[in-house]
C-alpha cells in the first residue's frame, strides 16, 4: 500500500498567506489617484499634442518656419541652458555649506533658498527689474561699467537662474548627507591632494544629482513666464521668449501658431527630462560598477 507521503492528494496543501497592504482601501485610492492625474495632467498634455495637427500638417509646418518663433525658441532654450549651468556650481556651494559647515544663520539661508518656490513669479520679475533697471540699486552701477542687465538676454538668464537655483540645491542636499565624510579623511590619509579628493572622491557620487538638478532647472526655465517678461524687454528677435510668444499668438487669434510653440516647448521639456534621466542612470551604473570593481 503506498504511503501517504507518496499521495499528495491525501493531504491538503498549506494555505499561502497573502500580504495585506497596510493602507486600507489602497486599490480604490490608487484608482482614484490615477484617474485624477489622468484628468489633471495627461489629458491636457494630450490635447496640446493633438491640437496643432487637427487642421493638417501644413499650418503646423508653416508655423515652425516662422523666423520670429525660431528666434524666441532659441533665446528660451539658450537662456535656460546657461542659467542651469550657472546654477550647478552655485547650488553645489550652497548645498555643501548647508550640509557640511556650521553656516551662521543656516536656517535663514535654508528658508531663503526656497523663496522662489513661494514667491509669485510676477513679483520676482518686478523685483529683478527694479534692482537691475537703468536706475536700480544694482543696475545703475553696472550701467556705468557698460553692463546692461534689464531688458537684455542677460536679464532673462538672471531671472531663470533665480527660479532654477532651488532645484539644484534641493537635489544635491540628500546626496551630500548620505556621503560619509570618512571618505575624504581616508583619501587625505592616503596622501591625496584637495583637487584629487574633489575630482575622484566627491564629484563621482554627485554627478547623477548634478545631472538631475540641471535637467529640472532647464525644464523649468524653458517654460518660465512671469519672472521673465518684466525684465526681458520683450523685443522680437532680441529679448522675446517663447512663452510670451504663445500669449501674443493667442491675442492675435493665431491658435495654430500658439499651439505649435506650446507643442515645441512641451516636446523639448519632455525630451530634456528623458535625456537627463538616461544620463543619470548611466552615471549611477558607472558609479556602481566602479565601486564593485
Amino acid at each position: 500500500m503506498p504511503s501517504a507521503a507518496r499521495l499528495p492528494g491525501l493531504w491538503p496543501r498549506p494555505r499561502v498567506r497573502t500580504r495585506r497592504d497596510a493602507l486600507p482601501g489602497l486599490h480604490l485610492a490608487l484608482g482614484a489617484t490615477i484617474l485624477w492625474v489622468g484628468l489633471l495632467v495627461v489629458l491636457p498634455l494630450l490635447a496640446l499634442a493633438i491640437r496643432p495637427w487637427q487642421d493638417g500638417a501644413a499650418p503646423m509646418l508653416a508655423a515652425l518656419h516662422d523666423r520670429r518663433m525660431l528666434a524666441a525658441l532659441e533665446l528660451s532654450f539658450g537662456s535656460a541652458a546657461l542659467a542651469a549651468l550657472v546654477n550647478l556650481p552655485l547650488g553645489l556651494v550652497l548645498a555643501w555649506s548647508l550640509v557640511r559647515t556650521r553656516l551662521p544663520g543656516r536656517r535663514i539661508v535654508d528658508a531663503v533658498i526656497d523663496l522662489p518656490f513661494a514667491l509669485p513669479t510676477a513679483v520676482t520679475g518686478i523685483t529683478l527689474a527694479t534692482l537691475y533697471g537703468p536706475h536700480g540699486w544694482l543696475g545703475a552701477p553696472l550701467a556705468r561699467l557698460g553692463i546692461r542687465v534689464a531688458f537684455t538676454p542677460l536679464g532673462i538668464m538672471l531671472a531663470l537662474a533665480f527660479v532654477g537655483l532651488p532645484f539644484v540645491v534641493r537635489t544635491l542636499e540628500p546626496v551630500l548627507r548620505d556621503l560619509p565624510p570618512e571618505l575624504e579623511d581616508a583619501a587625505m590619509m592616503l596622501g591625496a591632494q584637495r583637487r584629487q579628493i574633489v575630482a575622484r572622491v566627491l564629484l563621482p557620487p554627485l554627478l547623477p544629482a548634478l545631472a538631475t538638478g540641471f535637467g529640472l532647472a532647464f525644464a523649468r526655465g524653458i517654460g518660465e513666464y512671469g519672472s521673465v517678461i518684466f525684465i526681458a524687454g520683450n523685443q522680437p528677435f532680441r529679448s522675446e521668449i517663447a512663452p510670451l510668444l504663445v500669449v501674443i499668438r493667442l491675442q492675435e487669434f493665431d491658435y495654430a501658431g500658439a499651439t505649435s510653440v506650446g507643442f515645441v516647448l512641451l516636446l523639448a521639456a519632455f525630451l530634456s527630462l528623458v535625456v537627463i534621466s538616461a544620463l543619470r542612470r548611466r552615471l549611477s551604473r558607472g558609479l556602481g560598477g566602479g565601486e564593485t570593481a
